[in-house]
């Protein structure tokens, strides 16, 4: 059966692939993203292959324009089956002394507190219909802090808590929730981390294949889709030549 699938981060990485991947497979989309004129273009090319999308232009850490474009939402898309928390980003690689506290407000107000509010928005409603699935973008650095990584993995590990303590909270309904943790990803994440320095975020994945969006979009459009009785709980997903968030090997 079509899901209706809301995606935020879907104007670029992993949040565009999982949109690609979803529409692929028939579903129904609500995309969300920051840059409307992106979301726009997302829409009409994938218009063009069939599918059905719906796109909202707001920031994940703007809890009153969340709330607002959430409950204005027209009845024929309120029903959300799967809710992709994909909206997230790292900054920086300083040590945790020396930290952009601008930097640190983004990360945790995107990854941590834009998860919760979306979280918080969508699931009441699955759990009145008693039907649905959140699939949370985590990352292996959420296992263990790598140097530099600081901030980052304390969201990224705030993710894994909060997947594992929704997924309890809802362990009487028929609701499943999914943690997937990427390893390394070639998407314009490292071009955001080093604030746009091209060279820099080039240098991250050099002398490796990395993974990709559509790789990550694949397993979560796996786990969307697996019999009802079966819940994908946590995923990590590495390129070849990694073993940890630490350890890469380069040729």
């Amino acid at each position: 059966m079509n899901k209706i699938v809301l995606i935020t981060g879907a104007t670029s990485g992993i949040g565009l692939a999982c949109a690609r991947k979803f529409a692929q497979n028939g579903d129904r989309l609500i995309l969300t993203g920051r840059n409307e004129a992106r979301l726009a273009e997302i829409r009409k090319q994938l218009a063009e292959t069939g599918a059905d999308v719906q796109t909202l232009a707001f920031d994940v850490r703007d809890r009153e324009k969340a709330q607002k474009y959430i409950g204005e939402l027209p009845a024929e898309w309120r029903e959300i089956d799967v809710l992709v928390n994909n909206a997230g980003l790292a900054l920086g690689l300083e040590p945790e002394y020396e930290g952009d506290f601008e930097d640190w407000d983004t990360m945790i107000d995107t990854n941590i507190k834009g998860l919760l509010t979306m979280t918080r928005l969508v699931v009441p409603g699955m759990v009145e219909r008693n039907r649905g699935h959140i699939i949370n973008i985590g990352s292996v650095a959420g296992d263990a802090a790598y140097a530099g990584g600081n901030v980052y993995c304390a969201t990224k590990a705030a993710v894994k808590a909060l997947t594992d303590g929704l997924r309890i909270d809802v362990a009487d309904t028929a609701i499943r929730v999914t943690n997937l943790k990427p390893g390394l990803v070639e998407t314009n994440f490292s071009n955001i981390r080093f604030h746009g320095d091209n060279s820099r975020a080039a240098n991250v994945y050099k002398g490796i294949k990395p993974l990709t969006g559509d790789d990550i979009a694949d397993t979560a459009v796996y786990a969307a889709n697996a019999p009802e009785h079966v819940q994908i709980a946590e995923v990590l997903i590495l390129a070849t030549h990694q073993a940890s968030g630490s350890v890469i090997v380069r040729k």
